[in-house]
């Protein structure tokens, strides 16, 4: 007689809590979990349950656009995202997709928004009331955000770390202010193209922010030599600052910092003029730049 060989296991019959959502599943790319749902019944309800359980989901990694309504479905049954990426959502997300996530995810520690222009105040008021442990936010290009809802992220997310508020153009020092006195452990701020951020946000930043290690002003007209003097006082951890385009800023403020081996997106002026000087004859004079 014949031998009968043994049956092969499949692989859904693994333990899918224990072995294939936290050890194998996780380590396949979101964009072809999704396609393996279309593999049978068994294998939507083990993505569902893997998706349920996600603790970072960012539609960068998914492809460069992701459907309104595979997003919604993506995230109906998730309660324990610690990050969150939509830069590339912001074709259609509004606060109707968004409010009801952040509403069920009160571990977010992580958002990203950046220019997703659609959203409304609304969004940030809700990521404040949600989110009390946040550490990063990024609202770049966002013009919605307007004083009040960063008042409102101010008093409800004191981890804040890094938040980055690059040409929300709503803002003034008043509300810069209230954010640095109310998150007094920020390390990374961006205030970039905003013309209305003066010295009052930079000094309040400087006195409030101890830990600070990067600030980004490139493109703020209104900050002066004297608030980069007390930066330079107040923040010894500073690692990084950038003040491209910011014109009242001199080297005479500067100087401080770069002898401190602070990392600077500006040139000293004697290098800048032999670099011109190099573009426009063709060779760097010899000078004793110990001079």
């Amino acid at each position: 007689m014949m031998s009968v060989p043994p049956s092969r296991g499949c692989l859904l019959d693994l333990p899918w809590e224990d072995i294939l959502v936290p050890h194998v599943l996780c380590h396949l790319p979101l964009r072809q979990l999704l396609s393996l749902q279309r593999v049978s019944k068994s294998f939507q309800s083990l993505i569902q349950l893997f998706l349920a359980n996600m603790r970072c989901f960012d539609s960068s990694k998914i492809g460069p656009a992701i459907p309104r309504a595979a997003f919604v479905n993506l995230m109906k049954d998730n309660e324990v995202l610690h990050q969150l990426g939509l830069q590339n959502c912001s074709d259609w997300l509004t606060d109707r997709e968004l409010l009801p996530v952040i509403g069920q995810n009160h571990h977010l520690q992580q958002i990203q928004l950046k220019g997703c222009a659609q959203l409304s105040r609304h969004a940030l008021v809700a990521i404040s009331l949600s989110c009390p442990n946040l550490r990063c936010l990024s609202l770049a290009h966002c013009e919605w955000v307007d004083s009040l809802s960063l008042r409102s992220l101010a008093d409800h997310c004191k981890a804040l770390e890094t938040v980055d508020l690059t040409a929300c153009r709503q803002l003034k020092d008043e509300a810069i202010c209230y954010l640095a006195q109310k998150c007094g452990k920020l390390k990374s701020v961006s205030l970039a193209v905003n013309a209305n951020v003066g010295d009052g946000a930079v000094e309040e930043i400087a006195k409030c922010c101890p830990e600070l290690e990067h600030l980004d002003l490139t493109g703020c007209l209104r900050v002066k030599n004297e608030s980069i003097r007390v930066l330079a006082e107040y923040c010894p951890k500073l690692r990084s600052l950038k003040v491209k385009h910011c014109h009242n800023v001199a080297e005479s403020s500067l100087s401080i910092l770069r002898g401190r081996g602070v990392e600077l997106d500006v040139e000293p002026p004697l290098q800048r003029a032999l670099v011109l000087l190099q573009d426009v004859v063709g060779f760097a004079p010899f000078i004793n730049l110990q001079i």
